[in-house]
């Protein structure tokens, strides 16, 4: 039995609030699974830029490390017994105005006796009869000078004050350690620094690709209706951008907390990670997530413009 002309158009209305309510529904299916990669994208680069930065970080305070490690290099002058402690003070302030001295501590012979009496738990002096200990001065070099062939040039020319000083005192297998391993280090960390370099790009381009790879047909099909290339990847720009941008205030804002976890826990890291390396690694991590994502982004969008129909279903 035909349907009535009223049956027929209540069909077609039921037809058109169906068609109208799936493609909203898709909508929201769409929408939400580019939710998920855009958040995914954001903690994925996130996590790069964080590693990146922190090795960042590492190579431009392993300056400041070597210098703060050499600079706390002893060497100790051991005074002659004669000499009253006014006279050793003055020599001591002498030094300080040397222009490889960084600092100089004078430690009297009272001194000296209470702090071994308080390290061996004993008094020496009681069964010695006598202090067996003589007047110092523990003086730290600047970094420039921490190294074994000026060490022992300071030593030759404080030991010929010999009114005064009768021994000149430094640790020279532990000077040459030390500045051996901190170059060992150094180039390390360089090395490190190239090849996180290498495997961020690597992992970012990977996942700006996937996002991309999930709309290669919408880009077919804005091409076909004859946008421009500018037109198609403009959006994926703006993205990029903001993706870069979010992640970038993210892996800061995690660097920032371990920077002040160390000035908390680690006593001298406010020596050695100073606000210039800090702002220099929060400008590089920037840069380097606003480059890398919207490079990867250019080429992996390219790469699908320049690609037939028949091509996007082969990969």
């Amino acid at each position: 039995m035909p349907l009535s002309g009223k049956a027929v158009s209540l069909h077609r209305f039921w037809l058109i609030v169906h068609s109208l309510l799936s493609m909203r529904k898709k909508r929201k299916e769409t929408s939400r699974r580019t939710g998920m990669q855009v958040v995914t994208l954001c903690i994925s680069t996130t996590m790069v830029l964080t590693l990146l930065g922190l090795v960042v970080l590492s190579v431009l305070t392993a300056h400041n490390l070597s210098d703060y490690v050499r600079e706390n290099l002893t060497v100790t002058v051991v005074l002659n017994d004669s000499i009253t402690e006014k006279e050793g003070k003055a020599y001591c302030q002498q030094l300080q105005q040397r222009h490889y001295t960084r600092k100089t501590t004078y430690i009297s012979k009272e001194q000296a006796l209470k702090e071994q009496t308080a390290a061996m738990g004993s008094d020496p002096s009681e069964f010695l009869g006598m202090n067996p200990f003589v007047a110092t001065i523990e003086m730290q070099v600047l970094a420039d000078y921490a190294n074994t062939d000026s060490l022992k040039l300071i030593a030759k020319t404080l030991r010929r004050n010999r009114n005064l000083v009768t021994e000149v005192a430094y640790q020279k297998d532990l000077t040459d350690n030390v500045n051996r391993n901190l170059r060992q280090a150094l180039v390390i960390l360089l090395g490190l620094a190239v090849l996180l370099i290498i495997i961020s790009y690597s992992l970012i381009s990977n996942s700006v690709r996937l996002s991309v790879y999930s709309r290669r047909f919408s880009i077919h099909t804005m091409k076909l209706v004859g946008a421009s290339w500018g037109f198609i990847r403009k959006p994926f720009l703006k993205r990029a951008l903001t993706v870069g941008f979010v992640s970038s205030l993210l892996a800061c804002g995690v660097l920032a907390g371990v920077v002040y976890a160390l000035y908390e826990y680690q006593p001298g890291a406010d020596e050695v990670i100073t606000w210039r390396e800090m702002t220099i690694t929060a400008v590089a991590v920037l840069a380097s997530g606003f480059v890398m994502m919207l490079l990867c982004s250019w080429l992996s969008v390219n790469k699908f413009l320049r690609m037939r129909a028949g091509e996007l279903y082969k990969i």
